[in-house]
């Protein structure tokens, strides 16, 4: 009925060190992406179809690392590492479907982008509000299924081999690891399933950048290339960690052990992304940076 997380240290300094960098990290998170709603929301220059997926992205960062990080830091200050299953239940869906749609988020910004610099006269009948709207709800209804389909095939298991979870949270490939039953069905339909979805998003992404760089190396001299790129290659590297080390912990074989590095990359994709999505999206953003002074002046 009841699940164990490992810590980062049976040694109540550094269960310290954790807790206190894990809750800045979350703090200054949350107070980066609680900023870009704001501000997105009360400037209405700002009621575009990039600063609208930035403001959606921004909500689902915020909610990402409050799936993960919080219970963290209470169990390393309290010395207790218990997860209800119903607990359990509930990382495992969230964690999924908070990623399924952020990399969907993060493919229907770089299609933005693309319309934006390759068919910019085409840019406002392309990308609608009612286009940009049935994006995020195809996102989001496409993600909780996905998400419900994997946590209702996982928990259909039977555990018996232990309890304790080689992470600070509950996912799948953990509780593949403690399973009795034959998994072998559910690891062939988390590596599809991972394939198609991050195959598809990261190609998406890549050929939309392809044809944005090549568009802008064909800009006139004197014309800004330099933040075409600087906004473009930022995009591709949060896309990458994100792919990577999610990739990494989900698609290794369930009878390998979990180990110190599944807990780093788990760290790695839940708390990089939502930590510099702010800092890579906005504060780079001139009008961003502009729409922050006009409210703090306000």
């Amino acid at each position: 009925m009841e699940f164990l997380l490992m810590g980062f240290s049976d040694v109540w300094e550094l269960r310290i060190v954790h807790a206190v960098s894990f809750s800045l990290m979350y703090l200054l998170t949350l107070i980066g992406n609680f900023l870009i709603v704001i501000v997105t929301t009360l400037d209405k220059s700002l009621h575009t179809p990039m600063y609208f997926f930035l403001r959606n992205l921004s909500i689902l960062d915020a909610c990402y690392i409050s799936v993960t990080v919080p219970n963290s830091c209470v169990n390393s200050l309290l010395g207790s590492n218990v997860i209800s299953r119903k607990g359990c239940m509930l990382q495992v869906f969230l964690v999924p479907f908070l990623v399924y749609v952020e990399m969907m988020f993060l493919t229907a910004m770089a299609h933005d982008r693309y319309v934006a610099i390759c068919q910019p006269l085409h840019y406002p009948v392309i990308m609608t509000p009612q286009v940009c709207i049935q994006m995020t709800l195809i996102s989001i209804f496409s993600g909780l299924v996905y998400s419900g389909f994997h946590t209702g095939i996982t928990f259909r298991l039977t555990f018996c081999h232990s309890n304790v979870i080689g992470k600070f949270f509950c996912d799948v490939p953990s509780l593949l690891r403690l399973s009795c039953s034959n998994t072998f069905t559910n690891e062939i339909i988390n590596y599809a399933s991972a394939f198609l979805v991050g195959g598809f998003c990261f190609t998406f992404i890549i050929r939309s950048y392809i044809h944005i760089f090549s568009t802008v190396l064909k800009f006139p001299i004197g014309a800004d290339k330099a933040k075409a790129f600087s906004t473009c290659i930022p995009h591709i590297l949060v896309v990458s960690v994100l792919l990577t080390s999610s990739s990494y912990v989900y698609l290794r074989p369930s009878e390998i052990l979990a180990t110190i590095q599944d807990m780093v990359l788990s760290a790695l994709y839940t708390i990089i992304p939502p930590l510099f999505n702010p800092i890579i999206y906005s504060l780079r953003n001139e009008q961003i940076k502009y729409a922050i002074r006009k409210l703090i002046k306000v």
